[in-house]
């Protein structure tokens, strides 16, 4: 698999391309106040990080669909003006990014975050320039699952899904590439452990950010 040439890479945001680990969970414990349950573990929120939120809020606090889909309303209000922006770009992305494009690859973003929101962290670190199309959930929760989003980015940039990999730091990434067919990579810097990441059944994985470019160029 380390041998095969891939002209399109797909790159999941939160957790591989950034590190929103405080705004997002900035913006659930704000929800979460929302309903009277405070946390003081910042760390317990980190399963958030990735997965569609509607469905953790269920998983990990109960509750029904209508609370969660209002609990989504909740993160929103921090996240939308504040929480976005309390995010950093992993240190040497960028330069992998400009290095992959000077190469000939093309990139794509595939993402569980609105699109909306997606494009505004994006454009904010200056490396939406490096993307032939950003591809991320819509807010009404009408196209939220990570396969659903890959298919979208392969239909919006018409590239095959032929020579392509999918690289993301969660199950999720790995498990939504394998349902369109995709190669993925999984990546050790954002919130998903290699126990998980092999799981899945990710084709490989990248320890560090610069085995991106060691391994695909």
């Amino acid at each position: 698999m380390m041998n095969k040439e891939f002209d399109v890479i797909l790159f999941d945001l939160d957790g591989t391309l950034t590190d929103p680990g405080e705004g997002i969970t900035n913006s659930v414990a704000y929800a979460l106040n929302k309903y009277g349950i405070v946390n003081t573990d910042r760390t317990e929120l980190y399963p958030f990080i990735g997965p569609p939120l509607y469905a953790s809020f269920m998983k990990y606090y109960g509750f029904t669909e209508e609370e969660a889909v209002k609990a989504v309303d909740y993160y929103r209000e921090y996240y939308k003006d504040k929480g976005i922006f309390e995010n950093r770009l992993y240190d040497g992305i960028a330069d992998v990014l400009k290095r992959l494009t000077e190469a000939g690859k093309v990139l794509l973003v595939a993402t569980s975050k609105p699109e909306v929101f997606a494009k505004r962290i994006l454009s904010y670190f200056g490396i939406d320039k490096y993307f032939a199309v950003i591809a991320g959930a819509t807010m009404d929760g009408s196209l939220i699952e990570k396969s659903d989003i890959i298919s979208y980015a392969f239909k919006n940039s018409g590239f095959s899904k032929e020579n392509a990999l999918m690289v993301g730091d969660r199950s999720f990434d790995i498990l939504g590439a394998k349902e369109q067919g995709v190669t993925s990579a999984g990546v050790l810097w954002g919130y998903g452990s290699l126990e998980e990441l092999k799981n899945a059944g990710a084709d490989m994985i990248f320890e560090r950010v610069e085995d991106i470019e060691k391994i695909l160029l």
